[in-house]
Parts: structure tokens; C-alpha cells; sequence
């Protein structure tokens, strides 16, 4: 029951990635870093596309946040819809760098992540500690009223900062390695992904990649599907506005 329950999430999330619209100049970067990521003669400039991508979508989420008030990031306007802009774009904030941050500092680095080092959940006043996958749409309204939105921003700032450094300081030899089963178990033990059967896959799908494929989805390719579900609810708000 579990690998098949594992095996659907998985073919959901690949036709979620690769079967949905993307921004062209996003869509281009995405797929030129991943060319370079497979060659040693290359490497060093698909890391430099990667940075190059993250921070044309970094400065589109700051955007966002400019162009909206606070209430706005609690705001469901696509509730029944099927897709990532059926969420709030705090939750998809936190999304994204929880698990930026999980996979870059316990799975690839196996440090702290930024989130406990820097004290973040008390900062941003998050009553979890997890992905948030598991929370029901009541859940995810009153979750994102609960945060500290400029807090938010300093993590995702600090998380993103923080993972670019480690990617840097990787070899080339070590984008065919997995995550070890040491690293896995020490992910368990700290609870951030819930043991719901929403989350729980999480760590399935993010185990059975090497470094190079973590780099391609969690910290490029994810960036991009909810950034663009957050473009599409901000612009469905300032419609309506």
C-alpha cells in the first residue's frame, strides 16, 4: 500500500512539473542548467544558470510582496481549483523553503537547517515545524493569517542564501551520489515532515534522487511551479481589487 501510495504521488508531482505551463525565460534557464549539471566541462555554469534562475525568481517573489497587503497572503481565491494556486501564497512560501531547507542542510549537507540555527518558527510565529503538505484548506487560511510575513521573507532570504553557498562548494563527483540511509533516518527523527500520508512520501521521493536530481526539483524546478501558483493568485487578487 505504501509504494503504491508512494508511486501515485510521484507520477502526480512529475506531471505536475513537466505537464504545466512555465514562464519561457524560466523554462529556458531550467533546462540549460540541467544540460550543464550532467557534464564536468559545464558544471560551473549550470551552477551560475541555477543562481541565475533562483534570483530572477527571488526578485519575482519580492515583487509580489510589494504589491500586496498583508491580508492578501492569507487569501484563498482559487479554494476548489486543482493545482498549486489553490493554496494561500504564505503557505506556498513556507512550502518551498521548508523544504529548501530540509533537503539542502539534512539531506545534501547533513548541517542544521537555517530554520533551528536562527530560531525561525518563533520569529515568524509558525505553529509547525513541518512542510505544511498536510494541512486541509480551513487548515492552510488559518495557518498563513498566523505568520509573520516580513519573517517569512527574511527565511526565505536566509534559506536561500545559505543553500547557494553549500551548492558552491560541491564537486562535480558529487551529483551522482544519494542521499545515504544514515541522513534519512536522522530527517525522521526531526519530525519536520509530517507522518501524514500527504507529507510522508516526501522523504520517498527526495531518497530515491541523487544530489544532481535534488538540485533539478526542489531547489529549481519546485521554485517554479509554486512561484507561478503565487503570480496567479496575486493577480486573481489585484482583479478583484
Amino acid at each position: 500500500m505504501k509504494h503504491l501510495q508512494y508511486k501515485l504521488y510521484t507520477d502526480l508531482t512529475i506531471n505536475l512539473c513537466y505537464n504545466s505551463p512555465m514562464n519561457k525565460d524560466w523554462s529556458e534557464l531550467n533546462k540549460t542548467m540541467q544540460a550543464q549539471l550532467k557534464k564536468a566541462e559545464t558544471f560551473q555554469a549550470g551552477l551560475g544558470t541555477l543562481f541565475d534562475l533562483r534570483n530572477k525568481l527571488m526578485n519575482t517573489l519580492l515583487s509580489v510582496k510589494a504589491s500586496l497587503s498583508g491580508a492578501d497572503f492569507a487569501a484563498l481565491p482559487f479554494r476548489n481549483a486543482a493545482g498549486n494556486h489553490s493554496t494561500t501564497i504564505a503557505w506556498s512560501l513556507w512550502h518551498v523553503f521548508r523544504i529548501e531547507d530540509i533537503v539542502a542542510h539534512t539531506l545534501i549537507s547533513d548541517g542544521e537547517q537555517v530554520f533551528a540555527a536562527r530560531n525561525y518558527q518563533q520569529r515568524i510565529n509558525a505553529p509547525i515545524i513541518t512542510t505544511a503538505n498536510e494541512l486541509s484548506k480551513e487548515e492552510i487560511v488559518e495557518f498563513s493569517r498566523q505568520l509573520n510575513i516580513e519573517e517569512l521573507y527574511n527565511y526565505a532570504a536566509a534559506v536561500k542564501a545559505s543553500t547557494e553557498k553549500l551548492v558552491r562548494q560541491l564537486p562535480f563527483s558529487a551529483m551522482k551520489q544519494k542521499v545515504t540511509e544514515e541522513r534519512r533516518q536522522h530527517l525522521e527523527s526531526l519530525n519536520a515532515v509530517s507522518k501524514d500520508e500527504e507529507s510522508w512520501w516526501l522523504i520517498d521521493y527526495w531518497c530515491s534522487k541523487d544530489i544532481r536530481g535534488l538540485i533539478q526539483m526542489p531547489l529549481s524546478r519546485h521554485w517554479i511551479m509554486h512561484v507561478e501558483a503565487i503570480l496567479k493568485i496575486r493577480d486573481k487578487l489585484l482583479k478583484g481589487a
